[in-house]
């Protein structure tokens, strides 16, 4: 009897008083592993760890972006054109030794482009807007030099051929045909330009002798020219379009 019981506990699992064998360790490593979060979680889990984490400080700042920039001239109703014209302004302080540049005695810029075949420039103060022709609508019982209005964003906007407002020749239109926006009382307005050089940057010393600068003053030119440059060759005009904007006659479009 005692040697079949003896069997019978070989084969079948110990006894009430026997050690239970360990377990394997696969199973161990099953039972008790950290469950894994779905691939939400986890990235919701990395991201909040991360917020925690201080940024490491760097060498260098990063670029300066526009949009608080755009945002701020928005709400101060100013024009893409100034926006980008202060967002260079800004970039270029701090840049080494071009505030000095920028701000040096003598120094003078503004927008650059061509009526006619005169090289003329005007303060970025003066000009609002820069845009290509729109279309445009006739307007009965007004001077030959007013083109028409066009609608721009909403806004009935006069557009006057500059070049024969000055010196009594159309300009002959083609596309890509460029026109200045120029603030004035009552509403702004329009002008044409044969030629958008962009900006240009003139010195006291780059003044032109008085008799270059009689010939570019010539006519109707004489009274919105104020001072004239030889820079790279070439001969250019420092155009007042405020004073064009508030001279009576360019005021008074009807015939």
């Amino acid at each position: 009897m005692a040697k079949r019981g003896k069997h019978r506990h070989g084969k079948g699992g110990p006894g009430p008083g026997a050690p239970r064998a360990p377990e394997p360790a696969t199973m161990q490593a099953k039972d008790h592993a950290p469950a894994v979060a779905p691939a939400e979680d986890a990235d919701a889990a990395h991201e909040e760890r991360a917020g925690q984490v201080a940024e490491p400080a760097t060498a260098e700042a990063p670029a300066a972006s526009a949009a608080p920039l755009l945002a701020e001239f928005e709400l101060a109703g100013q024009s893409p054109f100034l926006v980008l014209a202060e967002y260079e302004r800004r970039s270029l302080a701090h840049v080494v030794g071009l505030p000095e540049q920028l701000d040096a005695p003598g120094l003078w810029r503004g927008i650059a482009y061509r009526v006619g075949s005169r090289r003329l420039a005007s303060g970025f103060g003066e000009v609002v807007e820069i845009l290509t022709l729109p279309a445009l609508t006739p307007v009965p019982g007004t001077q030959p030099w007013m083109l028409g209005v066009a609608n721009v964003r909403g806004t009935l906007l006069p557009v006057v051929d500059l070049k024969q407002f000055l010196e009594g020749e159309r300009t002959v239109l083609h596309e890509g045909q460029r026109v200045l926006v120029v603030r004035q009382p009552g509403g702004d307005v329009a002008v044409t330009i044969d030629e958008l050089y962009g900006q240009r940057s003139f010195m006291d010393g780059d003044a032109a002798d008085p008799a270059e600068a009689g010939e570019l003053s010539a006519g109707r030119y004489a009274h919105f020219i104020e001072r004239a440059f030889r820079l790279d060759g070439q001969l250019w005009g420092q155009f007042s379009l405020d004073r064009l904007a508030r001279t009576p006659e360019f005021r008074q479009a009807a015939a």
